[in-house]
């Protein structure tokens, strides 16, 4: 039966990484997630998550002012993560101004660059980047086979400036090539509700929860072993802040940890349901 691991993000977090692995371990943790440490500091990291047996997915974010300079951007975080021994990369890829023909070489040549380095890239549907809606993510899937994606729906949400339940067909098409979630709650008007927790969001948290589990039954589906998920709420500004103040609205630590519990217990009922 498929196992859920969950993955820790760094966003927003003081401390060092001696210091909060343990501490990422007794709340339920089984990985971390993150941009790729300071050279001077990766010997320190792959001695730390062997230590802890933690897994790592590195978060590489492609730059340039072309086409061009984004596949070479790619190419070399790619091959600057593939040392860190990751389960898999996650990367932000290209820009939502591209044509789909730009975008399509882009594609091509990651997924050969991926082939070459024989480690799996997942490309995160998120805003200012390629697959920042859902119907360029669904035609680029139609034209690339071997595509995967990071599904973070909550920015899908807020581009839309709906629940996309409308587009379930979409939905259920990613999830077909999902290899990472990332547990976000988004709504209308951003990528992120102030706190998961409070009732007026209720309907939000519900929706996302509709989508993630229809990825779980496509991961079951395709024999998956393990599905990862991350709770990345993020710090100011994504987290609503007070005018004037900017004293944040929720505690960001909480919210990730409830988050996490949360879907832990929602994918046991989820397993329970399909056994």
């Amino acid at each position: 039966m498929m196992k859920l691991l969950l993955i820790r993000h760094l966003w927003g977090v003081t401390g060092n990484l001696e210091e909060l692995l343990p501490q990422f371990r007794e709340l339920g943790f089984d990985g971390i997630e993150a941009a790729l440490p300071a050279l001077k500091e990766r010997r320190q990291w792959r001695r730390l998550l062997r230590q802890h047996q933690f897994d790592f997915i590195p978060q590489i974010f492609t730059a340039g002012t072309s086409v061009a300079a984004h596949i070479e951007s790619f190419r070399r975080q790619m091959g600057e993560a593939a040392g860190m021994s990751p389960v898999f990369i996650n990367a932000h890829s290209g820009l939502d101004a591209w044509s789909e023909s730009d975008s399509s070489r882009f594609f091509e040549a990651a997924l050969a660059v991926e082939q070459t380095e024989g480690i799996r890239i997942a490309h995160e549907t998120h805003r200012g980047r390629i697959l920042f809606n859902p119907w360029i993510t669904s035609r680029l899937l139609d034209r690339f086979e071997r595509l995967k994606l990071c599904c973070d729906f909550s920015h899908w949400v807020c581009v839309g400036e709906r629940l996309i339940d409308d587009q379930i067909d979409i939905i259920r098409q990613s999830a077909a090539r999902c290899l990472h979630l990332h547990a976000r709650v988004g709504y209308e008007q951003g990528p992120q509700v102030p706190d998961p927790r409070a009732p007026e969001y209720a309907a939000h948290l519900a929706a996302h929860e509709r989508w993630w589990r229809l990825v779980w039954d496509a991961q079951k589906k395709r024999g998956d072993k393990t599905s990862t998920l991350t709770p990345e709420f993020g710090p100011p500004g994504y987290l609503h802040t007070l005018p004037f103040t900017n004293a944040p609205v929720s505690n960001l630590w909480d919210i990730c940890h409830w988050q996490a519990n949360r879907q832990k217990d929602n994918f046991a009922a989820w397993r329970k349901s399909r056994s």
